[in-house]
C-alpha cells in the first residue's frame, strides 16, 4: 500500500472521523425500547434459562427436550424433517444430536428407502426420559402461561413471524 493510500485509510479510521459518523445515542435508546428482535431474543433467553432450570433434575436442557419431543412419532423422521420443525440447519442438529446419541437416547441410522438420508430414532431410554420430563415441562409451561395476558395470541403471533420470515423478502432486497 502506498504512503498516500495508507494516510487516507488512517484518516478514515481515526477517532475523529469515526465520531462524525457514529449513531446518535437516541437511536440506541430507540432500538433498546422498540426492537422486536431484541425483545424476542431477551425473552427467548429468559425462557431458555427457566426451562433449563426446570429440566436439570431429569438431566436435560430445553433444547434436548424439544429435540426428543420432535422424534416422538409413530415413524422415525429424517434429519431434514426434524431440522425444519426445530428451525435449525442440519449442521446444528447434528451437533445437538451427539450428546443424545452418546447417552443412548437417540439412534441415527440410514433410511432403508434412501441411504443418503438419516433416520432419527428415539430409543427406549429416550422414550422413558421424555416421559419423565413431560410433567416437568407441563408444570414449567403452566407457570409461563399464567404470567401472560394471552398465551394463545403470543403463540399465533410468533408462528406468524416464523412463517412470514420464510416468505418475506430479504432485507437485502429493500436496500
Amino acid at each position: 500500500m502506498s504512503k498516500a493510500a495508507l494516510a487516507r485509510t488512517s484518516k478514515r479510521n481515526s477517532p475523529q472521523a469515526t465520531a462524525r459518523v457514529c449513531l446518535p445515542f437516541e437511536k440506541t435508546l430507540e432500538i433498546r425500547d422498540g426492537c422486536l428482535c431484541l425483545f424476542v431474543q431477551r425473552a427467548a433467553r429468559a425462557l431458555a434459562r427457566q426451562f433449563d432450570e426446570a429440566f436439570r433434575p431429569v438431566g436435560l436442557t430445553h433444547g434436548q427436550f424439544s429435540l426428543l419431543t420432535s422424534l416422538n412419532r409413530p415413524h422415525p423422521p429424517v434429519m431434514g424433517e426434524v431440522a425444519a420443525l426445530l428451525g435449525m440447519d442440519r449442521t446444528t442438529l447434528t451437533a445437538a444430536l451427539k450428546a443424545l446419541v452418546r447417552r443412548g437416547l437417540v439412534e441415527v441410522r440410514a433410511d432403508a428407502e434412501d441411504k443418503r438420508s438419516r433416520q432419527l430414532i428415539l430409543t427406549p431410554a429416550g422414550r422413558a426420559l421424555l416421559a419423565a420430563a413431560y410433567p416437568v415441562w407441563k408444570a414449567a409451561h403452566r407457570l409461563v402461561e399464567a404470567a401472560l395476558a394471552s398465551p394463545e395470541r403470543l403463540r399465533a403471533d410468533l408462528a406468524l413471524l416464523a412463517v412470514d420470515a420464510k416468505r418475506a423478502p430479504s432485507w437485502r432486497d429493500i436496500t
